[in-house]
């Protein structure tokens, strides 16, 4: 009997609670267990696991910059213009599940992209689906799409995530072709989907990063004025904390 349940858990594919229940069965103390006891022991094992391999397939799927970025690893010191309430206040997501937006600034290397990974990190384990793009990456793509015949696909696509990271705005002119591009992506989301964005610039010189100055007024009315705000400063990160808080070495 003890065999045939094993094999029908493992054909069910219920893998951690067929590791559980041989576990158990090998463990002679576990049966001073009630019933009950051991059944959600046997529960709780596939439920972990199924979490855990949710949690990885959103963070795959996110592909984040900085995929081992935590809030928790966040360093706030006085230079850098962090406010732990802040921080605390957004790390909740519940921005996200309310359509607003989130705006990261600030010098090479002070920490943008990490932030902005952290927060997706934190969605992902509130089982919000999250994307990360680099803006010049992304109206490349969008580009392309338009001459493969996936353009509509492709902005369908964009439309999904709970948010829709766009990291390193401002690298380089958006010409106009690109403008109306990124105005199709931001509208589709206003309002119901969030986007988190960094940016070296502060946003009193997002405008002339459009070389479409009607379009630029469209994006901004629809990303800044339903947007946090974080305002990083201080010197760059990156000598001082190769393996935890710093964007990529091979951007900004």
């Amino acid at each position: 009997m003890t065999n045939q349940t094993l094999d029908k858990l493992n054909s069910m594919k219920l893998r951690a609670m067929e590791q559980e229940y041989r576990r158990q069965i090998e463990l002679p103390a576990n049966a001073a267990l009630s019933f009950d006891e051991r059944l959600a022991m046997i529960v709780d094992a596939e439920w972990l696991a199924k979490a855990n391999n949710r949690l990885q397939r959103f963070l795959r799927k996110a592909n984040l910059r900085e995929p081992s970025a935590n809030l928790e690893n966040i360093n706030f010191d006085h230079k850098r213009n962090l406010d732990k309430t802040t921080i605390a206040r957004l790390a909740d997501c519940s921005w996200i599940k309310e359509g607003k937006n989130l705006i990261i600034t600030g010098a090479t290397g002070t920490g943008k992209t990490y932030l902005v990974s952290a927060f997706g990190n934190a969605a992902c384990r509130k089982n919000l689906k999250v994307h990360s793009y680099r803006v010049n990456r992304l109206l490349t793509d969008l580009a392309i799409s338009r001459g493969d015949g996936s353009y509509n696909r492709l902005l369908k696509d964009l439309k999904k995530p709970d948010l829709l990271i766009l990291d390193d705005f401002g690298m380089a002119p958006i010409d106009p072709g690109a403008c109306r591009d990124l105005l199709e992506v931001i509208d589709d989301r206003h309002g119901r989907k969030s986007i988190a964005i960094s940016a070296q610039l502060p946003v009193a010189k997002w405008h002339a990063v459009f070389e479409d100055a009607t379009i630029a007024d469209a994006v901004l009315d629809r990303v800044v004025n339903n947007a946090y705000r974080i305002e990083l400063k201080g010197p760059s990160l990156r000598p001082h904390i190769p393996q935890n808080e710093g964007d990529d070495s091979t951007t900004e």
